[in-house]
């Protein structure tokens, strides 16, 4: 924007009604040139950013469209998780990284074989093992991208338990950062909720029963259990 105003609110105005930069007159040539040479530096980075981010939320997708029973999978947790980050007061920044993460939480098992994914119990050991690698696989493929930073721990951390009885690391409930924890109540909630070849889909309040109890014995976080569920049924009644 380039103006003869010079005020700091007339300034602040215009930034927050889109303006990239704000140029008061006189202006010359060279000053106008290294700034919209600046900002095309900083439009090109940010398109990179974003294509780069675009594909790994696809590949996420691809990972999910692997096995028919998970389909919606993704989708349904970047919505549930980042309502329930809003629900309990956390930040913008956080609550995209909520979003994000439903889509990037399970990216580590395009490393893992069809047979073995599909198979879903009476796993051996071995493919066991390779199944508990999936996260370490997630965050080392979107660690290069600095604008992940926030999802990198919901990556690695979303298979951890209160208890310590998780993976891959084998952490408990204080070691598990806040985000990675979301993650998991709302990633259990859909797992209860959606049919698969091994177990029928239970009801809401089923779901909710059993979740509460798990988190009872340590498995879940429990304040974020009971915070889930007050949210969805706030929701259900406004609905």
């Amino acid at each position: 924007m380039i103006t003869g105003l010079t005020d700091r609110q007339d300034k602040l105005r215009g930034i927050e009604a889109g303006a990239d930069d704000f140029l008061n007159k006189p202006i010359f040539p060279e000053e106008l040139f290294a700034r919209v040479k600046s900002l095309l530096k900083i439009k090109e980075f940010t398109d990179e950013l974003e294509t780069a981010e675009s594909v790994l939320c696809t590949l996420g997708l691809s990972v999910e469209a692997r096995d028919p029973y998970t389909e919606g999978h993704c989708e349904r947790l970047a919505r549930h998780a980042s309502d329930l980050g809003r629900h309990i007061g956390l930040s913008d920044e956080s609550i995209v990284a909520l979003r994000r993460g439903g889509y990037l939480h399970d990216l580590g098992k395009i490393a893992v074989p069809d047979e073995i994914l599909k198979k879903g119990s009476n796993l051996s050991p071995e493919e066991w093992q390779l199944i508990k690698k999936h996260p370490i696989t997630g965050e080392n493929i979107c660690k290069p991208l600095k604008s992940l930073r926030l999802v990198l721990p919901i990556i690695r951390y979303h298979h951890e338990h209160s208890d310590g009885s998780g993976y891959p690391d084998g952490l408990v409930k204080g070691e598990i950062p806040l985000l990675p924890r979301i993650l998991q109540v709302v990633d259990v909630y859909d797992a209860l909720r959606t049919s698969r070849p091994y177990k029928p889909a239970l009801s809401h309040d089923e779901t909710a029963m059993t979740m509460r109890a798990e988190a009872r014995f340590g498995l879940w976080d429990e304040e974020l259990v009971d915070e889930f569920f007050a949210m969805l049924h706030k929701h259900r009644q406004v609905a």
